[in-house]
């Protein structure tokens, strides 16, 4: 009895240090739940990330000029709706449930494919369609996240709250596409897009638990449209940085366009080792996750941010370079896909935070949506520019272009104010954001 009655009352102490190391953040119910959604929804996102391109290379035979077509048609819509997308979620609010509805939405157009394969219909401008479909419901969901993370986490912890976030998109990493590649070797690359509109669905059961204090709807205003687009050209901080990815981006989405195919055809990598290799490489995107928040506290968020831009992009040279034995192919694949999963892990986590800092409640999602019409409106871009060079020069060529094109981002970053950025030590940010937004050209950010 008295080791029964010992075992009892050291089981407040024991709940209480697996307690203590729980992130603050994470034993908030309405954060839990919206990070659990996130990570449910990033997971599913990895495995789509391998899968879908398998589905045109192996089930519909795509030629280089195709896979361009079909990455660049997944990212066309934040150039053609995000400014107009940020304009009127600002406007209309309900933020949270447009959320739900795009996530309903993008697990409709995903489970179209198995069952358009099942009765032998599937055709790649069904993958087309779906491509654009579920880019134009991403842009819907983009736009109105950042406003929903501000309105769940304090202003002190904006840098935990985005490791938390970006954590989860580190491990997505690891697992997703190897789940991808054995989930096509088992069950062929269409049926396999089942586990993406799972997650969607997960994604807003979650959401669906939440009712966060979402900032009020904005009037409509003369000017409206073009405020967020304002707001970017004036700060020097949110100015610099959206040079420097779009061109990271444009680069980036030459080299995406063709990594599969290249891997696959030219380096006769197998989906099921392909999904291994990915996984292992971005082993390195949970190491990032897990370091960045100590390197921002000891570096500062701007110069991490700068620096990351380079980490991210220069392995990716280690692709074309990759020949020789099966075993040394491997070995550099997974070592581009560990520093480059690195360095984007670092550069998401500063970034976030630097934006969830500076950017104004109530131009959050305008600002958000005229930055990824020029961010991401660079994808398609780079993806259609990567599948044209592809027939024309070949595979490796262009893939060398992506790689060396991608690093100049990070020297746009050297003389602008971003490397020396601080985070504020208050968690009351509104002297920061107004001294962000007043910066112009020249200028010096905090």
């Amino acid at each position: 009895m008295k080791k029964e009655g010992s075992a009892i009352s050291a089981r407040p102490a024991i709940r209480r240090r697996i307690g203590s190391r729980i992130p603050p953040l994470l034993r908030d119910r309405a954060f839990r739940r919206y990070w659990s959604g996130q990570t449910v929804s990033m997971f599913g996102d990895q495995i789509s990330s391998i899968v879908l391109p398998l589905v045109a290379v192996l089930a519909l035979h795509a030629s280089p000029a195709q896979m361009g077509l079909l990455v660049a048609l997944e990212w066309l819509p934040s150039l053609l709706f995000a400014l107009h997308v940020g304009a009127w979620v600002d406007r209309h609010g309900h933020r949270r449930a447009t959320m739900i509805a795009a996530d309903l939405g993008r697990a409709s157009l995903l489970a179209s494919i198995p069952v358009c394969a099942a009765i032998g219909v599937l055709t790649v401008w069904q993958l087309y369609g779906v491509a654009f479909g579920t880019g134009t419901l991403s842009v819907l969901f983009t736009v109105c996240d950042p406003a929903l993370f501000v309105a769940l986490v304090p202003g002190d912890r904006y840098v935990e709250g985005n490791s938390l976030v970006y954590g989860s998109r580190a491990l997505s990493f690891v697992g997703g596409p190897s789940i991808g590649g054995v989930l096509v070797d088992l069950l062929s690359a269409p049926f396999a897009v089942l586990a993406d509109a799972l997650s969607f669905l997960g994604s807003a059961f979650f959401l669906s638990r939440i009712r966060p204090a979402e900032a009020a709807p904005k009037k409509a205003e003369r000017g409206a449209l073009t405020a967020g687009a304002k707001f970017i050209r004036d700060s020097a901080v949110v100015r610099s940085s959206l040079i420097a990815v779009a061109i990271i981006n444009f680069f980036n989405f030459v080299f995406f366009a063709l990594f599969v195919l290249y891997a696959t055809r030219s380096l006769h990598v197998r989906p099921g080792l392909l999904g291994l290799v990915l996984g292992a490489g971005a082993v390195g995107g949970v190491v990032g996750a897990l370091v960045t928040r100590r390197l921002i506290g000891r570096l500062g968020v701007g110069l991490v941010y700068t620096a990351s831009c380079l980490v991210f992009t220069a392995p990716l040279m280690l692709v074309p370079l990759a020949g020789g034995p099966r075993a040394l192919i491997l070995a550099m694949l997974s070592a581009a896909e560990f520093i480059s999963g690195f360095g984007v892990m670092a550069l998401d986590i500063s970034v976030g935070s630097i934006f969830a800092a500076v950017i104004p409640d109530q131009l959050r999602s305008r600002v958000t949506g005229a930055f990824q019409a020029v961010n991401y409106g660079t994808r398609p871009l780079g993806a259609l520019t990567g599948g044209f060079l592809g027939t024309v020069i070949g595979l490796r060529p262009t893939l060398w272009i992506a790689a060396v094109g991608g690093m100049t981002g990070f020297v746009f970053l050297l003389p602008s104010a971003l490397p020396r950025f601080k985070m504020p030590a208050q968690p009351d940010v509104s002297s920061q954001r107004r001294l962000a937004a007043s910066s112009a050209s020249g200028s010096t950010a905090p």
